[in-house]
């Protein structure tokens, strides 16, 4: 790999918006066409997680929000549940469940812009992963961040807990981790950490490539929040769902998630030991359906198609089976898609992708 140099304005202009999830439009439906509306369920604290009383949303037939606390993490974090139509019609039936992982400076509440998640044959959940969690147990826990376990959060308190209060499928072939952005770092990571979880995987404009300096180079952007540099250089007022230019959260060092960042000395072990293109995190992929998703015409998603081609070379010197969909300008997949790093793209992209999720689901019963 080439020498890193990440300067702080640096990074913001090498691809803060890598982490962002797009501008999502304030009209963006939340959900397909449900034949009922199914009953929100009741939820128990349970797996290290306490449940907030009195603090559910509701946002539409089976799409409401819980709120939760863990020590893993400080301060209240929000999930995001999507039911099917039927899940009340049909007491006795388990559901396949699809974990989608928003972008950096998004929300749960970023899935609204992806209406194609609430599907009628799966439950959908959107956990919370922080304005720049990165789906990890950050080195330092002494930051102002406070603690950030997001990694175990996920992992072995949001799954389980969602499995004891939802009538899910809770075999691997029955369940996914999609992910888009900071998210498709997160999907693919989680996929490779947890291969007993997860049976289908997807990233879409994933920071999937920690060789590649302009991807760390994002990482430091939401540590540092140099949100204001990005959206200056952009013309955009907007790096997430929200439609504002809400930024990272509060300035962290730079070295406060993975580690020093610079190869050198092996300082950046805990960089190599995370990537998910690494050829040993690739193997580990191997009874996995894997898609990638990515545009190539934009300053963030030029890279993260480069990328995504070398997880797919790499897969495929390992035999393992990728489907790879480089959507190029946008031209091939949406009227709405440009090919850059937004839900215009990422809408369409999810349509594309859901029924054939659904199809490996079914497939394996």
């Amino acid at each position: 790999m080439t020498p890193l140099r990440l300067t702080a304005f640096g990074a913001a202009l090498a691809l803060a918006a890598l982490t962002a999830t797009g501008a999502a439009r304030a009209d963006a439906p939340t959900a397909g066409s449900v034949p009922s509306a199914p009953a929100i369920p009741s939820f128990a604290d349970s797996h290290g997680l306490t449940v907030v009383r009195d603090a559910t949303e509701v946002h539409g037939s089976g799409d409401f929000t819980i709120t939760v606390t863990t020590k893993q993490l400080s301060g209240r974090h929000k999930i995001r549940i999507l039911l099917p139509g039927g899940y009340d019609a049909h007491p006795d039936r388990r559901w396949p469940v699809t974990y989608f992982l928003h972008g950096g400076g998004g929300t749960v509440d970023d899935v609204a812009a992806a209406p194609a998640l609430h599907s009628d044959s799966m439950i959908t959940v959107v956990p919370d992963g922080g304005l720049k969690g990165w789906y990890a147990d950050w080195l330092m826990q002494n930051t102002a961040e406070g603690a950030a376990n997001w990694e175990t959060f996920h992992l072995t308190q949001v799954i389980p807990f969602i499995d004891d209060h939802l009538r899910t499928r809770t075999d691997r072939a029955h369940r996914a981790v999609v992910g888009l952005s900071m998210g498709g770092y997160g999907a693919l990571h989680y996929a490779q950490a947890r291969p007993d979880l997860f049976g289908q995987v997807a990233a879409l404009s994933g920071g999937i490539d920690f060789g590649m300096a302009q991807i760390r180079a994002a990482v430091l952007a939401t540590e540092l929040n140099l949100v204001g540099a990005w959206c200056a250089v952009s013309g955009s007022t907007s790096t997430s769902g929200s439609g504002k230019c809400t930024g990272y959260g509060p300035y962290v060092d730079s070295d406060a998630i993975f580690g020093s960042p610079y190869p050198v000395l092996d300082a950046d072990r805990v960089w190599k030991a995370v990537d998910p293109a690494a050829p040993v995190n690739l193997a580990k992929l191997a009874r996995t359906g894997i898609t990638l998703y990515t545009g190539n015409n934009d300053i963030i998603d030029i890279h993260t198609a480069a990328a995504s081609k070398t997880v797919k070379e790499r897969l495929d010197k390992l035999s393992i089976p990728i489907r790879l969909v480089d959507y190029g300008n946008g031209a091939s997949l949406s009227p709405t898609c440009d090919g850059g790093h937004n839900y215009g793209c990422w809408a369409p992209a999810f349509a594309d992708y859901v029924p054939r999720l659904e199809a490996a689901f079914a497939a394996t019963d």
